[in-house]
């Protein structure tokens, strides 16, 4: 290794793209030899490289496994869940054309495969990870017209209807991903960096608008009156007891979930303590349908996972890319004035990564047939006898 450092300005280094961030300069620690330079990096270069390659398998094993489970129970060919197929799918290509290149110049921190390569991985990059982030606007879309207008939309909810919505988000994450060639490829210089050039801060807004702030406002909109109108349904449900009360009424609970209303009728002659006069007793007892009220329960307990479903769904999906498309925005914006290590440039982009893994935990998890489907496929794995 050269022992001899070169100290550059962090501002002219400083490259930020759409999904990925570099920083090339070049730090300067006094008394540093080279071996123990080259010693503690290796080190860390090891422990980076298998945190990375973990995130990477286990993204690509659970989203095949999700593909697999759809294509293999029919119970679960529904064009709904063909949506998240789909998004499975474009999650599976990030872990196989983004997620290994990346891993490698995170480690590196040097770009060394070319421009081809730096083309075809920012293209793929940029493309799969709109796709990924739109796949979740049209899934929620189609719930949100499942449930506002569900007897006009069963009709139209078909198979045809979902490739369309798919081939929406492609065409639309294409077009985002497409104007940096034609720009990148006007420089002649060796590469170091592969980034998109963020002179070109129009470009910019265009491409973090259209693949992460519209599709958030969308989001928080679909699923906040998801929530409104679910619950609503659930209120109107709700089952009313009445009954005709004589006398006196009271109510008595048996058990939890089940109720009624007992009256009473009664007419008696004076009872005297020392005389076993006889009592006449008409005792009338309304219950409310237990079927009903098992019913409400139900429907009590699928809004509240549909609740938590969907908090954990938005919630998700905004920890992991807010960070990354905050910085992706202000910084060509701000340029000198604004300063980041380079470390978090990374922690954050690769935070952006980490949704195309939690996403199938999150849909399939939250889906009782996948649940079912999905041990069942397991099971057929693991026991082939």
């Amino acid at each position: 290794m050269d022992t001899q450092t070169q100290c550059q300005p962090a501002a002219d280094n400083l490259n930020v793209s759409q999904t990925n961030y570099s920083y090339d300069g070049t730090s300067c620690i006094a008394g540093l030899n080279g071996y123990d330079q080259e010693s503690g990096l290796s080190f860390w270069s090891i422990i980076l490289t298998i945190i990375l390659a973990i995130i990477t398998l286990a993204t690509l094993l659970s989203n095949a496994f999700v593909i697999a489970t759809v294509y293999q129970t029919r119970k679960l060919h529904t064009p709904a869940n063909y949506l998240i197929a789909s998004l499975a799918f474009t999650d599976l290509l990030v872990s196989i054309l983004v997620l290994p290149i990346s891993t490698l110049y995170t480690v590196t921190g040097k770009w060394t495969l070319g421009q081809i390569i730096c083309d075809m991985w920012l293209s793929s990059d940029i493309t799969c990870c709109t796709a990924s982030i739109l796949h979740l606007c049209v899934i929620a879309l189609d719930r949100y017209w499942a449930i506002t207008d569900a007897v006009e939309y069963s009709k139209k909810r078909t198979p045809k209807r979902a490739v369309i919505m798919i081939a929406l988000v492609w065409v639309f994450s294409i077009s985002i991903s497409m104007p940096p060639l034609f720009w990148r490829q006007s420089k002649v210089e060796e590469l170091t960096s592969c980034a998109v050039n963020t002179d070109h801060v129009l470009y910019t807004v265009y491409s973090t608008v259209g693949a992460f702030y519209l599709p958030t406002l969308l989001l928080i909109a679909l699923y906040g009156r998801i929530y409104v109108e679910a619950r609503s349904r659930i209120l109107k449900q709700s089952p009313k007891s009445t009954g005709k009360r004589l006398t006196r009424a009271h109510l008595i609970t048996d058990s939890p979930g089940s109720s009624s209303v007992s009256s009473t009728n009664s007419r008696a002659a004076d009872v005297s303590s020392d005389t076993s006069s006889p009592v006449y007793l008409n005792q009338v007892k309304v219950k409310v349908s237990d079927a009903l009220l098992e019913k409400k329960k139900i429907m009590a307990a699928r809004e509240r996972k549909a609740t938590k479903t969907l908090g954990i769904i938005l919630g998700a999906y905004i920890v992991c890319w807010l960070p990354f498309f905050i910085i992706s925005l202000v910084m060509p914006i701000c340029q000198d004035a604004c300063w980041f290590h380079p470390a978090i440039f990374d922690f954050f982009n690769w935070l952006g990564y980490l949704n195309s893994l939690i996403n199938p935990i999150i849909y399939t998890m939250s889906n009782e047939d996948f649940k079912q489907a999905f041990h069942k496929l397991i099971h057929r794995f693991s026991c082939p006898s």
